[in-house]
């Protein structure tokens, strides 16, 4: 990434008030966001990747405002966002949008695609009647969708075309920065491939910005830049796709490869799954948050929260281990 990001995230909390069961009941704090901070550059595609629970949604959600954080700070091509009313987020809205996971949820069955994909425009008051077919035309073709579906409705189309209608409806406003929130998780496999792709090929052609949230490592390696992992509210490492993938340095990161389906069953035996559940966001563990399931795990791990420390340029990690070298490439992993 050259020159100022686009967005930047520093030290962002999000918590949320629950109400604990069983007989000592007590108001406590569900920890989404734990402290994270991230970086994307216009036209970089970052991905995040993590269990469910690791507070990837949340962090989408919130740098994009529909959740407002408790600490930190949002930067958005400069401007510090994360305190502005909804009137002066207005101007900005545009040029940041969402694409949902569910590609039928998200489209309102009593809309034509013509109203679904154009709804932006009217809430931002873009063009007259002329003016707005136009763009969605336009919007349908560039994401390979006829121009004869603007007249139809979301339950005629397949799950891989609802999403292409979910995203023209993302893009019709020409944003900057996109967040993909697990947008192929709902597809068959077959389809995923194909939305990626689309993806990829919009990125490049319109010079966009994506924040890519997925759990499979796979789908996250094909299409970013940069692959942050995020642990129980945290991120635990950050860096260039090829050499995380290449090289995890985090005991997370290389429990999720691990995890990771393989085509090869000579491999099996040697994948290390992660063993038990992600702890509660409500009571986590102290120190570094891992290492109740971590295999290198030692007392000082409990002591304090390991900060974020550069193994080579661009990536860095969250771990006390003295072994941290960027080491030969683990058997079978991607190089």
């Amino acid at each position: 990434m050259t020159g100022a990001p686009l967005l930047s995230v520093e030290d962002l909390e999000k918590w949320f008030p629950v109400r604990t069961a069983g007989l000592f009941a007590r108001q406590a704090r569900l920890r989404a966001l734990d402290g994270v901070s991230l970086t994307v550059g216009r036209g970089e595609v970052v991905g995040v990747v993590g269990e469910s629970g690791s507070g990837k949604t949340t962090l989408g959600r919130a740098v994009l405002r529909l959740l407002a954080p408790n600490a930190g700070r949002i930067l958005f091509g400069g401007v510090d966002i994360t305190n502005l009313s909804r009137r002066a987020m207005r101007p900005i809205r545009p040029r940041m949008q969402l694409v949902f996971q569910d590609p039928f949820a998200s489209l309102n069955p009593r809309m034509t695609v013509r109203n679904i994909v154009g709804a932006p425009l009217v809430v931002h008051r873009r063009g007259d009647a002329a003016e707005r077919a136009a763009a969605i035309t336009e919007a349908l073709e560039l994401v390979g969708l006829p121009r004869g579906a603007a007249e139809r409705y979301p339950h005629e189309f397949s799950g891989g075309q609802r999403q292409r209608i979910g995203i023209a409806r993302a893009l019709i406003l020409r944003p900057d920065f996109l967040v993909a929130d697990e947008p192929v998780s709902a597809l068959d496999v077959s389809i995923q491939a194909q939305v990626v792709n689309l993806l990829l090929e919009l990125q490049a052609h319109l010079g966009l910005a994506i924040l890519f949230i997925a759990h499979d490592l796979a789908v996250v390696g094909h299409i970013s830049d940069r692959i942050a992992v995020m642990y129980l509210g945290r991120i635990v490492e950050v860096g260039p796709t090829r050499e995380v993938l290449a090289r995890p340095q985090h005991p997370y990161t290389e429990a999720l490869f691990a995890a990771a389906p393989v085509p090869d069953p000579r491999r099996r035996g040697q994948r290390a799954l992660l063993a038990g559940d992600i702890p509660s966001p409500i009571d986590p563990p102290s120190g570094c948050a891992f290492r109740t399931r971590c295999r290198y795990a030692q007392p000082a791990c409990a002591a304090g929260r390991p900060a974020l420390r550069e193994i080579s340029p661009g990536h860095v990690t969250a771990c006390i281990r003295d072994d941290l070298l960027l080491g030969p490439s683990p058997r079978g992993a991607p190089s």
